[in-house]
């Protein structure tokens, strides 16, 4: 068992520093995985409704959880198309968000994300909607591993679920191959 591990092990790597030698991390033909936290939002269910992070949230008695991540395909150099999927519990009623959208990286190393996020919310009779916008800096621990502290705002496409905007601090964690 030990040997299958090792070796296992031994063509991740493998894999990892083959694509590494490829270029740049954010070289077209590349993927992006990743997941992401966030800091702030806008109180109970509104900043954690419709979301693809990691998150948990106490508030007068009520805990929101939430668990996500997001992909992507770089078809350009420092262009990725991106997809997320997300899931979110509030004491028993839970959501599934997903979100769809276009991240750019500025010299390589500043990124800037545009997306349209989504949620579906079991019996609510309209579902949050959401134009993101965020920006940050890429640090690149290696040629496929990145940390990505940044903004975000994310502003509200239905007025009837909540007039408010959502500004989060985020710490996104990327794995480029």
């Amino acid at each position: 068992m030990k040997k299958v591990l090792l070796v296992a092990m031994f063509a991740v790597g493998a894999v990892f520093q083959a694509k590494a030698q490829d270029g740049t991390p954010t070289a077209k033909g590349k993927y992006l995985i990743e997941a992401n936290t966030g800091f702030g939002g806008g109180g109970l269910g509104v900043g954690h409704t419709a979301n693809t992070s990691f998150g948990l949230v106490s508030i007068d008695g009520t805990t929101i959880w939430s668990i996500g991540a997001e992909g992507g395909y770089f078809v350009a150099d420092d262009l990725a198309v991106k997809v997320g999927l997300g899931y979110t519990d509030t004491d028993g009623s839970n959501s599934f968000s997903y979100k769809l959208g276009a991240k750019y990286y500025i010299n390589s190393s500043i990124p800037v994300q545009l997306d349209f996020t989504g949620a579906s919310i079991k019996d609510l009779d309209e579902n949050p909607l959401w134009l993101g916008i965020q920006g940050g800096y890429a640090i690149f621990l290696n040629d496929f591993v990145s940390v990505e502290p940044g903004l975000r705002y994310n502003l509200s496409l239905n007025k009837d679920f909540t007039e408010e905007g959502i500004l989060e601090f985020r710490i996104g964690f990327a794995l480029h191959f």
